[in-house]
């Protein structure tokens, strides 16, 4: 059980927050009725997730006992069987979608759809996509603007293209930092983590990294002084918030480029204190903003 457990990847979950970012700026994260349906919304994302971890996992079993970390998995470790990982992506996607019919009306059509979308748009990044150079990294990017779309049809928030502009830009961010991680082992040890890293290299990923994390957050300043997020907060003071974004950015380009620690963005939020206070003091500071 603890296997199958870590073949799931509920750590993994942690991603899925950004379904309840529509809400949380719409300033209904105290209504019960939309955060119930975030939270069903959250639930039917987070299944469709690990049964496509599961897929990946089936998928890349060869190139995994090949590499010196994910060697370790389940179904590489020979801890999981190949037949027992393919009902969990079964078992998965049927509770994905059995979740989704506890949400109302037409909604849950909408998110079914979504969701079922994800799990085609994945499928297709295991098989093939991933393999490509680039377009990996933004199918990734994409997949959490799916997220926040999810989160958005759920709760009747209609989404402004900040929030999925700033949504894809940092998601963006991340999959090069964690991209960068798997040419560091290719360097240093010669063996491929997956098929596409070969078409990277240091120097291009530090150049990409840069000028992502600086369109990121000039993005997100003009953001917070535009005058319709001004109008639409009634506060002048939400570039206040750019301080906490800036820190954050920064910090994780340390760990990225000077502690090479960004193979896994999940264990950095989990485990990094510096991360967590700025992602804190952000949360803090546009709670006081918005339901003040």
């Amino acid at each position: 059980m603890k296997e199958i457990i870590t073949l799931l990847r509920p750590q993994q979950w942690l991603k899925n927050g950004f379904v309840f970012l529509p809400l949380f700026f719409d300033g209904k994260l105290m209504d019960v009725e939309s955060l119930t349906a975030a939270l069903w919304a959250f639930l039917a994302f987070s299944f469709a997730a690990s049964g496509i971890y599961c897929l990946n996992d089936l998928i890349d079993v060869e190139a995994d006992r090949r590499h010196p970390k994910k060697c370790k998995r389940p179904i590489a470790s020979g801890a999981v069987s190949k037949p027992v990982a393919m009902l969990l992506v079964a078992v998965c996607l049927a509770a994905s979608l059995c979740v989704c019919l506890m949400l109302s009306g037409n909604v849950r059509w909408g998110v079914m759809l979504v969701v079922l979308g994800y799990f085609a748009l994945n499928i297709a990044y295991c098989i093939k996509l991933k393999q490509k150079a680039i377009v990996d990294v933004f199918i990734i990017s994409v997949g959490f603007v799916l997220r926040i779309l999810v989160g958005g049809i759920a709760t009747g928030v209609v989404l402004s293209q900040w929030i999925v502009l700033m949504t894809f830009l940092l998601a963006l961010f991340l999959a090069f930092a964690k991209r960068r991680d798997d040419v560091v082992i290719y360097e240093g040890t010669g063996v491929l983590p997956r098929k596409n890293v070969n078409r990277y290299n240091l120097p291009f990923m530090n150049q990409v990294i840069g000028i992502v994390s600086a369109i990121t957050i000039v993005c997100y300043i003009m953001y917070t002084v535009s005058p319709e997020v001004v109008a639409r907060f009634g506060s002048q003071y939400v570039y206040v918030t750019s301080v906490f974004v800036l820190a954050g950015i920064v910090r994780y380009l340390q760990l990225t480029i000077v502690d090479v620690k960004s193979g896994s963005p999940t264990k950095v939020l989990a485990h990094d204190r510096f991360t967590q206070l700025c992602i804190i003091l952000w949360i803090v500071s546009f709670v006081a903003i918005i339901y003040a």
